[in-house]
């Protein structure tokens, strides 16, 4: 791939940004966007390569497909690692790709920042070499350095008229104390914490897991056009990019991340709440959640991080108020996939299924690239999901079968 002149760079990247452009941080941002089109979110071999040499150098390794020793080492990388990630990314290394992001992003009004611009939220740091290179912002980026005291209200879509009235209440409560909410958008207990936080007219963030320009879930359009009016709708890949269900568990240490607590307002046995928990107890952040009747199926998530998990009960604002101050729960074993230690059969799996139809034939390459596996890996996990009968092949290609997803 060969790189634009820095005029041009300037040109493109100019609308998008705060401050002063020069030709070297045009550069800089430029390899640090591209990195946002190569990988997923979460990817810790890109974080670390990054981290050692820089954007625009680890870039240069990767279009000349280099594995110096030396250089390996110092990022504390394999080389299996390097290599599995030079089969993840340069199936997605098109110049094309990077110009249509930033054009949908100027055609949208959107910013980007970095951790190297004022606005950057400093709580993202604690991801390590998982945390996001750049954000992608809709609406006053300001709000992203300004959000302590905050906290995360999250639960399930299929929420209770008690859930929903919960979350109400305590999100107009804290806004009303100086607080701000954290979510992610979606129906349910997210959306209902959104609302009444701009009703109270206090800040409050949305998280999505793909492109700012691109409102999900749809119904929530309106919303997420008020969240961005009066605070930010935020998220760590490039604009015109679809939400999948991988990229919906990457978001969550996104939002547990930039929160000082957590909040599971109503969550089943194995709502992905739960996930958002874990990545908040594994940040050693706060963790509260609320209990419900025992018979509603709705709370039985919550009831298991406070009988197994030592989360803090949660009642009021005043109880979530509590965490800001107090100590931190102890760590435990909730599944946070996409970290080093949890990667999986089910999370590539999951990635793999993401990328395929229930209608169109692909390719092994198109569904490698989409998903952001090595081409080998998704051929191994395809043969595995042809014996499960969850993928079907012809000459075509492949296509996912209609019955229920293999649990892993």
């Amino acid at each position: 791939m060969t790189r634009p002149h820095p005029r041009e760079v300037r040109a493109e990247l100019a609308p998008l940004v705060h401050g002063e452009l020069d030709d070297e941080r045009a550069r800089r941002l430029y390899a640090v966007h591209t990195w946002s089109c190569l990988i997923e979110p979460g990817d810790g071999v890109a974080g670390r390569i990054v981290s050692a040499l820089g954007p625009e150098a680890a870039l240069d390794q990767v279009v000349r497909a280099e594995s110096d020793p030396g250089v390996l080492n110092a990022a504390g990388i394999t080389p299996r690692e390097w290599q599995e990630g030079l089969d993840r990314w340069r199936p997605r290394l098109k110049r094309s790709a990077v110009q249509d992001a930033l054009e949908v992003a100027r055609r949208s009004g959107i910013s980007v920042i970095t951790p190297e611009d004022a606005q950057w939220p400093a709580a993202l740091t604690d991801l390590g070499h998982h945390a996001p290179l750049l954000l992608w912002v809709r609406g006053d980026v300001d709000t992203l350095s300004r959000l302590s005291p905050s906290i995360a209200l999250v639960g399930a879509r299929a929420a209770t008229g008690y859930g929903e009235h919960i979350a109400i209440e305590m999100a107009a409560e804290l806004v009303g104390r100086g607080v701000s909410i954290v979510s992610g958008a979606a129906y349910g207990i997210d959306g209902a914490a959104h609302r009444a936080a701009l009703a109270a007219g206090g800040i409050t963030v949305a998280l999505l897991a793909g492109g700012v320009d691109r409102p999900y879930p749809a119904g929530h359009a309106n919303l997420i056009e008020r969240i961005a009016g009066s605070g930010a709708v935020v998220s760590e890949v490039p604009c015109a990019t679809t939400p999948t269900k991988w990229r919906f568990l990457q978001r969550n240490r996104l939002i547990a991340a930039l929160a000082d607590a957590t909040v599971v307002v109503e969550a089943g046995w194995r709502s992905g709440s739960l996930n958002t928990a874990g990545h908040a107890a594994a940040l050693s952040r706060p963790l509260g959640a609320v209990p419900g009747p025992v018979t509603s199926a709705a709370s039985a998530g919550c009831h298991r991080l406070l009988r197994e998990f030592d989360a803090r009960c949660v009642t009021n604002a005043d109880e979530a108020l509590e965490l800001l101050g107090g100590p931190s729960p102890a760590l435990f074993d909730l599944p946070v996939e996409g970290s080093d230690s949890g990667r999986g059969r089910t999370d590539d799996v999951t990635r793999v299924l993401d990328a395929m139809s229930f209608r169109a034939w692909r390719e092994v390459t198109d569904i490698a690239r989409r998903c952001g596996l090595a081409p080998a890996d998704v051929m191994a996990i395809l043969g595995l999901l042809a014996v499960e009968g969850a993928a079907t092949r012809c000459d075509s290609g492949w296509r996912r079968a209609r019955q229920a997803v293999p649990s892993g």
